[in-house]
This record gives C-alpha cells, sequence and structure tokens, in this order.
C-alpha cells in the first residue's frame, strides 16, 4: 500500500488521482481508495462520477436496414466504481456499450479550471462598470443604501466590491454621499507582539513539568492580564499558588514595555527592603501573550544575572494555569467583564485585591489567602505587593466597593 499523507481538509493532489486511478484499474473498492488517499469513501465517489472520460463503443452495431445502432451505457456503470476501467472486456475491445473511465490527468486538469474560475470572481467589462456606477450613483443620490441598491437592481458586485472602488476614487460618488461611510471610522490596526520561537526554547510547558518534578516544586507563582476597555488600561496578576493569593499591577496598556516597566518597579521595591525578587518568584509561568515578550527583564535581577525561570503554557491552554484564571473569576465579582479600568489607579487595584485575597476559602479550610501569604511570607512582603487584611465582617465582593469611586 503506497504511504501517502492524509489530505483531510486538502484538495486532492494530482498523486492522489493517479492513485485512484491505478486503484479503480486493480479493482480496488472505494473505502479502501479512500483509506490509502486520506478521505472517505463518499469523496471519492464524488471525484470519479465528476471527471467522467466518455468514449463510444468501438464496436458497431447497425439496423436490418444498414442504420447504426446507438450506443448504451452498460449496466455495470449503475453502482460503484462507475467506470470501466477495472473491467476486463475494456482491453480486448469486445464490449459494445458506451464507456465512460477516469483518467487522473484529465481529472486535475477540469479540476484546475475550477479552481481558477471559482476565484477569478464575476468579471466586469468597460460597458458593464459604467452601468454599475451609474445606478449606484443614481441610488446613493437618493439617499438609498447600498445593500437596497445592489438588491433593487440586480448587480453582479458584492457591497465589498463597491467600497473598494469608492476607497480607490472609481465611483462617481464620494465616501461623503453615501449615508454610513463616513460616520464610522476604520478601525485602527495596532500589530500585535508576539514572542520570538527563539525565546520559548527551554520555557516550554513540558520544560516547565520537567523543572518542578527535578525541583520537587510544589508552588510557583501563575502570570495573567485583565483586560478592561480594549485598547486601554489592563492589569496584570501575579497568582501564587500556595495559597491563592493574588496581587494585581495597572498597566497604561498592554504591552511588553509597559509589563517590563512594572517588574523592574517591583523588582526595585523589593531591593530597597532589602529582599530578592527572585526569592518570591523563583519560578512563572504565564500565557503566550506578547506583553511577556521580554522574558530577560522578567527572569534577570537588576544587574543582570538570572534569578527567576519563566515558562509558557503552550497556545491556548489556558487550563494549563487553571488556579490564576479561577482567582479571576473573584475579581469579576467586582469588577464586571467590560467595565474599563481607565479611571482607576494603583490604590484602587490594591484595594480590589486586598478584598480579595481577605475572603475565607474553603480550600484553606476557612482561612484566607492574606492570612496563608503572610505566614508564609510575611506581612512586610504583602505590603509591597499593594495588600492590606481587610477584617472579615468588612468584605464587599460585589460592584458597591468601587460605588465610592464612580
Amino acid at each position: 500500500m503506497a504511504d501517502y499523507k492524509l489530505l483531510k481538509d486538502k484538495h486532492l493532489t494530482i498523486e492522489a488521482r493517479e492513485e485512484i486511478q491505478k486503484c479503480l484499474e486493480t479493482g480496488v473498492s472505494f473505502k479502501d481508495i479512500a483509506r490509502r488517499v486520506g478521505k472517505s469513501p463518499t469523496t471519492i465517489s464524488r471525484e470519479v462520477k465528476k471527471h467522467l472520460t466518455f468514449k463510444e463503443a468501438p464496436i458497431k452495431l447497425s439496423k436490418g436496414d444498414g442504420g447504426s445502432v446507438e450506443s448504451k451505457t452498460c449496466p455495470r456503470l449503475m453502482k460503484a466504481p462507475f467506470v470501466c476501467n477495472p473491467c476486463e472486456k475494456n482491453s480486448y475491445n469486445r464490449c459494445s456499450y458506451r464507456k465512460q473511465f477516469y483518467y487522473a490527468k484529465q481529472a486535475q486538469k477540469e479540476y484546475g479550471f475550477t479552481l481558477v474560475d471559482s476565484r477569478e470572481g464575476i468579471p466586469l467589462n468597460k460597458e458593464e462598470f459604467y452601468e454599475t456606477d451609474r445606478v449606484i450613483s443614481a441610488g446613493i443620490q437618493k439617499g438609498q443604501h447600498l445593500y437596497h441598491i445592489l438588491q433593487s437592481n440586480d448587480l453582479n458586485v458584492s457591497k465589498s466590491a463597491v467600497y473598494r472602488h469608492l476607497q480607490k476614487g472609481y465611483l462617481s460618488v464620494s465616501a461623503v454621499e453615501f449615508p454610513r461611510v463616513v460616520k464610522f471610522k476604520p478601525r485602527r490596526q495596532k500589530p500585535m507582539e508576539y514572542i520570538p520561537k527563539a525565546a520559548k526554547i527551554g520555557r516550554t510547558y513540558a520544560d516547565f513539568l520537567a523543572f518542578v518534578e527535578k525541583n520537587g516544586l510544589t508552588a510557583w507563582v501563575e502570570m495573567d492580564t485583565v483586560i478592561g476597555r480594549i485598547g486601554g488600561k489592563i492589569i496584570l496578576t501575579l497568582h501564587f499558588t500556595c495559597g491563592n493569593f493574588m496581587a494585581g499591577l495597572l498597566l497604561e496598556n498592554k504591552s511588553s514595555a509597559e509589563v517590563s516597566a512594572k517588574i523592574l518597579a517591583l523588582k526595585n521595591a523589593f531591593a530597597t527592603n532589602g529582599l530578592r525578587f527572585g526569592d518570591l518568584f523563583p519560578i512563572i509561568l504565564t500565557d503566550n501573550g506578547g506583553e511577556f515578550a521580554d522574558v530577560f527583564t522578567i527572569e534577570n535581577d537588576l544587574y543582570g544575572a538570572k534569578e527567576t525561570a519563566l515558562f509558557f503554557c503552550d497556545p491556548y491552554k489556558s487550563c494549563q494555569k487553571p488556579r490564576v484564571e479561577k482567582n479571576h473569576t473573584l475579581f469579576r465579582d467586582i469588577v464586571p467583564k467590560g467595565q474599563s479600568f481607565d479611571n482607576f489607579s494603583q490604590d484602587i487595584v490594591n484595594l480590589i485585591f486586598s478584598h480579595v485575597n481577605s475572603v475565607k476559602r474553603k480550600s484553606l479550610n476557612g482561612r484566607t489567602p492574606y492570612e496563608m501569604f503572610s505566614f508564609v511570607y510575611g506581612e512586610k512582603i504583602a505590603g509591597i505587593l499593594g495588600i492590606n487584611p481587610i477584617s472579615a465582617d468588612q468584605v464587599i465582593q460585589s460592584q458597591i466597593l468601587l460605588n465610592a469611586y464612580q
């Protein structure tokens, strides 16, 4: 059996079609052909029936008066494989029926023509274009919407094509005359930052699991971002898995430069208090967001020596850092999704997370994340991260907390 690469969700190639022809000639079933080329039997059946080549019978039958009899279709062709390729009579030209074959090269040629036609669209000649322009311009001047014009006049052009022609200045009317065009500003396209592949070498999720197992670690820091208004301020969250303690840093925008600046400021705050950032953040697990692209600023101390091991989850695998994702739901109880952070200050962010960290947790046997964190690391470090304890009767876990700041 030929070793063909699976073609699922892809078009058949000339090699696959040649394999189909070869199998048909040897009497292989559609099911077995499909297995060979990595397609479904239905696809093979459609391919064969779509690209049939017809030939008249080499043997001509005649009537009693000497006239010829029209060739009939062989009964065998009414069922799979629908072709004469495997028929033993085909080689000896002993069949009086009309023949039909599947040829790979002819099928590929027909497929190529179909592909070109489908991508070419509806061409407009000079006269058709001017007529289309006249109809559209007349409708626009009456205040009609573009969809109404196209549907009412059965024009062979799409809305997107009209807008492209308008943008290039091909039409007799201008954008000002269209009912809606000037009312909507074009979306600002900002190139997204990404993490270079080289930066991920040795920092994948598999590397993270190996690192944790090798060093016998049971806790680490999960880092993520929470978005408010698109294009506005965001919050960088730092979640300590040992006690579900979470701190937040307010960022002006979602960029690696802003993340690096906040991390550096935090490292300076630790150094000022005689502490080392790497002792509290020995290992960080985060996602593939471009805001974390500056791995060296995150990993290295103020003098350039490595103090933290940074690892990235697999793409689209937020389940690999479930603790921070779960804790974000407590943040969303206070700040619903979609609410802007633009009027927030770092003090407001600290207040929100102070309340979040003062909620008693069943997983902690009725204790709060603040109590667990301060027991392990001390209240001084919690204070550097901007988190203060809130008494149980004063904890607010709803939007009411922010009413005083609206």
